[in-house]
């Protein structure tokens, strides 16, 4: 290695990667498909003394089905699946196959070959594609440490720009989509041709028969307001479609609660008027 290149830690599984982690904490930068982090070393942005990479362990790839019944099955995915494998997964498909159609989304098929689940989520990048839907389909992770694991939701676990509430012994090994989700629809709003994150994306699922408005790339976190959900709560019950002055008041009232950022994919009131608009055509796609 050169003078200026950080240590390289290769772990081969998973007990070796979390006695690892419990050994250097947050001193260790933790590498999955790298995609991010590879972008942020080049600008010297993040300048990392050690990098912990989990490329080598094969335990953590993998998409299965977990559970019984639609009340208490998961779909469980590694936490080292790609965002490739996710999209082009029969199993995704026939369980899940909005989590296939976002996935897809999701910059280049070169980067969806390296970008990994747990990466996309440990990362905790305002502007990527999954979380938001994740949030709305109320998902959960699994974070591991060699103390035990716990499972914590998508919608606890971004706690704000590129942080999250994993501790530092902790690795994000899993993610567990229920299926109890009715419907649910991603929509992704880029404001140019050319750019490949969204400068507004929604998200919107009825689980259990309630309705998960979440809006992602706006602000530093997923932004997500069960009070305004609340008002499709009677139709939401009974099954019936959203209508149209429904739709337009919940996105309204997303639009004025949330305090959006400005930045060169558009400024804090363009993307007010857009978040508007997208809400609603996310409840009138909900509709078809």
């Amino acid at each position: 290695m050169g003078r200026n290149s950080p240590e390289w830690l290769a772990p081969t599984s998973l007990e070796e990667a979390l006695a690892l982690r419990a050994s250097f904490g947050d001193e260790a930068t933790v590498l999955a498909g790298g995609t991010f982090i590879g972008i942020l070393m080049n600008q010297n942005i993040l300048k990392p003394q050690t990098l912990l990479s989990l490329h080598a362990i094969s335990d953590l790839a993998f998409i299965r089905a977990s559970g019984g019944n639609r009340e208490t099955s998961y779909l469980c995915i590694g936490a080292m699946t790609t965002h490739r494998t996710v999209e082009s997964s029969a199993l995704v498909h026939r369980m899940c196959p909005i989590l296939a159609s976002t996935f897809s989304l999701v910059a280049s098929p070169r980067v969806r070959n390296q970008a990994t689940v747990g990466g996309v989520l440990a990362d905790a990048d305002y502007a990527s594609d999954p979380p938001a839907l994740l949030h709305a389909l109320n998902a959960k992770t699994l974070a591991r440490s060699t103390n035990g694991e716990r499972e914590i939701p998508v919608e606890e676990l971004i706690l704000g720009y590129y942080e999250t509430s994993l501790r530092p012994d902790e690795l994000l090994v899993e993610l567990r989509v229920p299926q109890n989700v009715e419907r649910a629809v991603y929509r992704k709003f880029r404001s140019r041709s050319s750019e490949d994150r969204p400068c507004v994306a929604v998200a919107a699922a009825r689980v259990e028969g309630k309705l998960r408005v979440v809006v992602g790339a706006v602000a530093e976190r997923p932004q997500y307001f069960p009070d305004i959900c609340a008002l499709a709560a009677g139709e939401s019950d009974e099954g019936r479609p959203y209508s149209r002055e429904l739709a337009i008041e919940i996105g309204r009232r997303y639009a004025e609660s949330i305090d959006p950022i400005s930045d060169s994919r558009g400024s804090a009131e363009y993307r007010r008027r857009v978040i508007a608009v997208e809400v609603r055509r996310a409840l009138e796609e909900m509709n078809q």
